[in-house]
């Protein structure tokens, strides 16, 4: 079987796009790996499949695989490639469209060059937890963004143990069963910081994590009484911006907005 794809980028969060209106591409997870493996396959941090939405309520579906293969609710650059693969792919006309994900529906407007996604109403903050790690004690602060983020505030990105420390509170027991990210955050000024992210279902660090990104944006109101927007620079390169609004320890219409880029096309054989 000869698919069609296309590579797509968002500030380096890199994902594998197939069009499945047709409703003709079944994947496994084996095949899903192959797919994402950086040696073996296309490689990619996920795998998207653009679907028509069974529900009505949105004007197109997704199904989201991370790169081992499992499902995943949301992926906030995942969201922007998808949006904009939708306009290539559909020759998509209006400026805005919605999308059915696991985490509920995703509006998606293009400005310029920019995707902004609006994400679901985030929940379950909790602020100054202190975990017992091999590295010793570590004030965390999760909030949950579509998929669970735990943040972790370093005075130096670059030498924040993200694959070590990361690893193990990802595992951690404290959020078992489902686990979580790991967000390492620099404060570069009142409203900028710098992100570094071990995702969860890749299994390693992200050159960016788009929920993750907003989480630490969050998180960063919540502690340190940032305003929006917050910039945030990414492992990638890119710079971010989350927007939201805020009463207190409730966050409301909370936007993601950053650039979606196509790498190239190509046709792969399962």
């Amino acid at each position: 079987m000869t698919l069609e794809f296309v590579k797509m980028t968002g500030a380096g969060n890199d994902f594998i796009l197939i069009d499945n209106r047709a409703r003709t591409v079944s994947l496994s997870r084996e095949q899903v790996r192959r797919l994402c493996n950086r040696h073996f396959g296309v490689g990619a941090d996920g795998l998207i499949l653009l679907e028509k939405d069974a529900t009505g309520v949105a004007d197109w579906a997704w199904t989201f695989y991370n790169s081992d293969g499992s499902d995943a609710d949301m992926c906030g650059n995942g969201a922007r490639c998808f949006a904009q693969f939708i306009r290539e792919t559909t020759k998509w006309s209006a400026n805005t469209l919605t999308f059915q994900t696991l985490a509920g529906v995703i509006h998606a407007e293009f400005i310029g060059q920019q995707v902004a996604i609006s994400l679901t109403a985030p929940k379950d903050l909790r602020r100054g937890q202190k975990l017992e790690t091999t590295h010793g004690t570590v004030d965390v602060h999760f909030i949950h963004t579509g998929v669970p983020h735990a943040v972790v505030f370093v005075p130096d990105a670059d030498a924040a143990l993200v694959s070590a420390m990361g690893s193990e509170i990802r595992w951690h027991t404290h959020f078992q069963p489902s686990g979580t990210n790991v967000n390492f955050v620099q404060i570069l000024a009142p409203n900028w910081i710098r992100v570094r992210t071990y995702e969860r279902g890749v299994e390693g660090e992200t050159l960016a994590c788009g929920t993750g990104v907003t989480a630490s944006a969050l998180i960063l109101a919540s502690q340190h009484e940032a305003h929006s927007p917050v910039r945030v620079q990414v492992e990638g390169g890119d710079e971010l911006e989350v927007h939201f609004n805020r009463t207190d320890d409730r966050f409301e219409h909370v936007q993601l907005i950053g650039p979606a880029q196509t790498v190239f096309r190509g046709a792969l054989t399962l």
